[in-house]
């Protein structure tokens, strides 16, 4: 069984990072509350009136009882306007906050933590988990509404008869016993429930994405099974969710109605004897049902309040997650310079333990290009991502300019870096934004000048030119100009070191040709680190790192290293005859 976290502590949590700072709205939240309770106790206090009235025949009974009436009601309504906007307003300003904290912290989190989780999963605490919160704040604020109107019935039922009263009184408390058990278990199938709806949104998303390589595998099949498998889980975690919650009811009904038929036994004894009176008896009946719509609210209140905690725990432990890369305390700019880059001694280990980098040595001299080679899982990506520390090594150091990268900020480190990689990755937004990434502040004419640098020419006949929408990840462009426009904002950037991540490798011959133009103009002046699988594309690098297992194994020039017939021409003949 899963350990929860204790509720009073994420409640006293919840208040003091978000919801006090809206004070203001808290308290006129409280007053129409007050109103609108108050104004509900009036009912069963006009009712024993106008009984009353009618008992004595009393003349008042045909304007005073029903202009009373419209007044309280005009003002209940009202109240209870005010009262839902003002409530909706703050829970929704409080769960922005929280989707705001979570996110920014996912944000500045490392590229582990990130793709640990499928991303469909990771959106699920900004939606489901929101949406429970969101429920179970609304249902506290209005709790605080239903306990007031309580209070105010229970003040109007004793007012009219002190010993009904004592009746009821007795019988209500006994319905904290399933309250809270019944609370403890909606928590636990919450937080079951948020889960699968996380994974029934991951393989969802997997799927669609996936939609080309179903089809063309023939998988759909095995895709309808997974998808069977995948909702069942879901509609078990939400039976058993609505089995536990819809306990509840039923036991406060009976409750009532156990209230609701001693008080009509106890006042028909009452009457027999002579004792009881018909205007007290329909204002208390009154307000006894009047106050079983207010006590079954609050009874189930407990229930969507630990279905929130349950959600509001898992968003805490993402915002409490440690950052795995964060500046150091004493951080500095990172100095300006050429753009030498030195790799010293590193060693990385990923998460699950495997082996990443093993001493990995070498240096980049300013404004050249080193390219990283090797077979797949040699480390060149990885050694690739620690440059703008995506990762951090275990240990060894990597120098840009004679800095020491762990001791400058991040903000300084990767705005002197561009990336390219394989697929260009764009935003569902237009061409110029997406374009402008590279450095959100430039002008038009740099705009234009980094596309024109880009050969992204094909946007002239674009219907809407710059500001025509790429699509999600850049879907209505065709691959080669998805990577031009990546290229672009790299040039935008005017980055010191570009990092270059099999740019070309997934283009037809044509788009290549472009793309190769585009890289050569940005490359001029800049430090450059090529991953590179196809060793064709590396003739003309100034340095070529052979990498095996995580270790440099070779250093040298395209032709040196095939003199030497060692590891890099072992590799340039196995791809010659794959050819």
């Amino acid at each position: 069984m899963t350990d929860h976290p204790a509720s009073a502590p994420l409640i006293r949590r919840l208040w003091r990072d978000h919801v006090k700072h809206y004070k203001g709205r808290i308290a006129l939240i409280v007053v129409m509350t007050l109103v609108m309770s108050g104004t509900t106790a009036l009912y069963p206090a006009l009712i024993d009136w106008a009984f009353t009235m009618f008992a004595h025949k009393d003349p008042r009974i045909l304007y005073q009882v029903p202009l009373m009436v419209l007044a309280v009601t005009a003002v209940k309504g009202i109240s209870m306007y005010f009262q839902a906007v003002l409530t909706q307003d703050m829970v929704l300003l409080v769960i922005r906050r929280l989707q705001n904290a979570m996110f920014g912290h996912l944000t500045d989190a490392a590229l582990e933590r990130v793709e640990r989780e499928a991303p469909a999963q990771l959106a699920a605490r900004f939606t489901t988990d929101a949406t429970v919160i969101r429920e179970a704040m609304t249902r506290a604020v209005n709790a605080v509404a239903d306990a007031a109107t309580v209070v105010g019935l229970v003040i109007t039922m004793f007012a009219i008869d002190w010993r009904l009263s004592l009746i009821a009184a007795l019988l209500y408390p006994l319905a904290g016993i399933p309250v809270d058990r019944i609370g403890r278990r909606m928590r636990r199938a919450s937080g079951g429930m948020q889960e699968r709806m996380g994974e029934a949104a991951a393989m969802l998303n997997e799927s669609f994405a996936q939609a080309r390589a179903v089809r063309a595998y023939g998988l759909e099949a095995l895709e309808r099974q997974r998808a069977a498998q995948t909702f069942t889980a879901l509609y078990n975690a939400l039976i058993r969710m609505i089995r536990v919650r819809a306990r509840l009811d039923p036991i406060l009904e009976v409750l009532a109605g156990v209230a609701v038929a001693l008080v009509i036994g106890f006042e028909g004894w009452r009457n027999a004897t002579g004792n009881g009176g018909v205007g007290n008896f329909m204002g208390f009946v009154s307000a006894l049902l009047i106050a079983s719509r207010p006590l079954r609210a609050l009874g189930t209140m407990n229930a969507a309040i630990q279905e929130g905690l349950a959600g509001l725990a898992r968003v805490f432990t993402v915002v409490d997650e440690p950052p795995a890369i964060a500046d150091a305390p004493h951080a500095i700019a990172l100095p300006a310079g050429p753009g030498a880059l030195a790799f010293q001694d590193v060693t990385f280990t990923y998460p699950d333990g495997r082996p990443g980098l093993k001493g990995l040595s070498f240096t980049a001299a300013p404004g050249r290009m080193l390219a990283l080679v090797g077979a797949s899982g040699a480390g060149k990506s990885t050694a690739l991502a620690l440059i703008p520390r995506l990762y951090m090594p275990g240990s060894g150091h990597i120098f840009i300019d004679g800095t020491d990268i762990a001791n400058v900020t991040l903000a300084s480190l990767r705005g002197a870096i561009a990336y390219v990689g394989q697929e260009a990755l764009l935003f569902d937004d237009t061409i110029g934004a997406n374009i402008r990434l590279g450095r959100p502040g430039a002008s038009d004419e740099d705009l234009y000048a980094a596309a024109e640098a880009a050969a992204c020419g094909f946007i002239h006949d674009m219907p809407e030119g710059f500001a025509t929408r790429v699509g999600v990840n850049g879907q209505r462009l065709s691959g080669g100009q998805r990577q031009r426009v990546a290229i672009a904002r790299a040039i935008l950037r005017n980055p010191r070191i570009l990092l270059l991540d099999e740019a070309t490798s997934a283009l037809d011959t044509e788009s290549e040709a472009l793309v190769q133009a585009a890289l050569t103009r940005l490359r001029q002046g800049r430090t450059t680190i090529v991953v590179a699988h196809r060793l064709s594309t590396v003739r003309d690098a100034d340095q070529i790192v052979v990498m095996a297992d995580g270790q440099a194994v070779e250093v040298g020039t395209h032709a040196d290293l095939l003199d030497r017939d060692g590891a890099f021409a072992r590799l340039v003949r196995a791809q010659a005859l794959a050819a």
